[in-house]
């Protein structure tokens, strides 16, 4: 009995990780590269398109929660849905600057 209990709770926590604060923080942070493909103007409406529809700043980027003790990836997701899809469209923001910005997509204003 004490063992079967014992395995129950480690099945728990284990199918608790699935969906847990850390996990789903990480899938946010989105690779650049997949936006290499996308041309300069396409990628910056875009990019522009998110930060309207969330109400983001140009410079948003990817935040993670401060868990106590390393718990972060046993403690389940309790954020909204809508707090998910900001910090999913943070993520895509971020990708996509990077892309931006290493491809020089907008170059900055001359001066004279």
């Amino acid at each position: 009995m004490m063992r079967g209990m014992m395995l129950l709770a480690v099945c728990a926590t284990v199918a608790g990780c699935a969906s847990s604060l850390a996990v789903r923080e990480d899938q946010d942070v989105q690779s650049s590269l997949q936006y290499d493909a996308v041309s300069c103007t396409s990628l910056i409406t875009q990019r522009n398109d998110l930060m309207r529809r969330y109400g983001l700043s140009k410079d948003a980027t990817p935040t993670f929660s401060n868990t106590p003790f390393g718990l972060g990836p046993v403690l389940p997701d309790i954020r909204s849905q809508r707090q998910r899809e900001i910090a999913h469209a943070t993520g895509e923001i971020a990708a996509m600057n990077n892309s931006i910005t290493r491809r020089q997509c907008e170059q900055p204003a001359k001066k004279g």
